[in-house]
């Protein structure tokens, strides 16, 4: 989300919320100790703040997962140990000239965003080269996923004045920072009869308006499937639409537990016959193992012909969320890049540290145009 003059709510990352959402049932092969560990989870969840660096958010919880290995290798027999990060999962400082003018524009105009709400190990880079990420349609989320850390109930009243302000804002950091790229995302809105999809176009539309030359890329939900709201969001026709898989199709249970995986294939392929292009993201070291990521490849290229993939390490935002089992070596994440430009993704960036955003400029610059004409649009 991002605050703009004239709000008057505070930023998001100071509010709380106890979560009152239950699960879906978990699929046969999710182990009984899991399901009622994700279960808890999801109708206990603490009230929290959103995102950043796990050290700094270390409030005792309701319940903690700390505990629940996923895929022990005993089968969940035994409790492995809470891992300390490796030496490969060192983020840079952020600084230099240009990160510093964007920094002073969002401070003079009081503007947040997710790069800074979420504690971005990107966030230097990205800033760097003009490229930041926002969230619209509130900060609370009618889902509860067990990795994510935005809060969870039930959203206030929507503000369907945000999109002016948004493009007013989009506008200001262009002429006054140099921004080049944004990507918007938002928090499930299950309580609207079209998700926010409406709120969605609108958002885009005006901000285009508003910033012709600025690239924009969606981060959109599931919209539960609907055809109506996926069209309008092929209607507002970003540069680049994005929608996260999160994670294989075995760990759904409990890792998107209000969610379906074959549903978000579909909603990657409606928008690829469109004439989008598309992007997915997954997470890696919550539980799944690597024949599962190359399945997960497999889908996705068959299903939907997805262009651009990002997968980065999971890391665990407070101790009542999913717990890390492991954290994956950089040669994997390279083999993980390998195979899946072998499967057709146009680009895939493969790393500890990457996020959905990650040279998300990069993609947009020269991507779009070259799938449009590989597609002969």
């Amino acid at each position: 989300m991002i605050r703009v003059p004239g709000r008057t709510d505070r930023p998001y990352s100071r509010h709380t919320l106890q979560s009152q959402m239950t699960t879906q049932p978990a699929q046969p092969d999710t182990d009984a100790r899991h399901q009622r560990a994700v279960g808890a989870s999801a109708s206990k969840r603490h009230p929290r703040p959103l995102g950043g660096d796990p050290v700094r958010r270390m409030e005792t919880p309701i319940l903690s997962l700390s505990d629940q290995i996923l895929n022990n290798k005993d089968g969940g027999k035994s409790v492995a140990p809470i891992k300390r990060k490796p030496k490969w999962m060192r983020a840079k400082l952020p600084g230099g000239p240009e990160f510093n003018k964007l920094r002073g524009v969002l401070k003079e105009h009081n503007l947040f965003t997710v790069c800074e709400e979420a504690g971005c190990p990107n966030m230097g880079e990205c800033w760097a080269r003009g490229v930041a990420t926002i969230m619209i349609l509130g900060d609370t989320c009618t889902r509860a996923c067990g990795f994510c850390n935005v809060k969870t109930g039930k959203p206030p009243v929507t503000d369907y004045e945000e999109p002016k302000r948004v493009a007013e804002s989009m506008r200001i950091m262009v002429e006054e920072a140099g921004l080049k790229h944004i990507v918007i995302t938002s928090v499930d809105r299950d309580d609207l009869p079209d998700g926010g999809a409406s709120i969605w176009a609108e958002t885009v539309e005006r901000t285009r308006e508003a910033c012709p030359e600025l690239s924009i890329e969606i981060l959109v939900p599931d919209f539960q499937g609907s055809d109506a709201s996926i069209d309008t969001i092929i209607a507002c026709a970003p540069d680049i639409l994005n929608h996260n898989l999160e994670t294989v199709r075995r760990m759904y249970p409990a890792v998107r537990p209000q969610a379906n995986f074959d549903q978000s294939l579909y909603v990657l392929k409606r928008c690829k016959d469109a004439g989008l292009v598309t992007k997915t993201g997954i997470m890696v070291g919550i539980g799944e193992r690597d024949d599962e990521v190359l399945e997960l490849l497999d889908d996705v290229q068959t299903q939907a012909g997805t262009e651009i993939l990002t997968i980065g390490q999971y890391l665990q935002p407070t101790p009542n969320h999913l717990p890390i089992d492991r954290f994956v070596e950089p040669t994997v994440f390279d083999r993980f890049k390998e195979q899946g430009l072998s499967r057709g993704f146009v680009v895939v960036e493969s790393g500890p540290m990457v996020r959905s955003s990650y040279h998300a400029d990069t993609q947009a610059a020269g991507l779009v145009e070259r799938v449009k004409a590989q597609r002969g649009g």
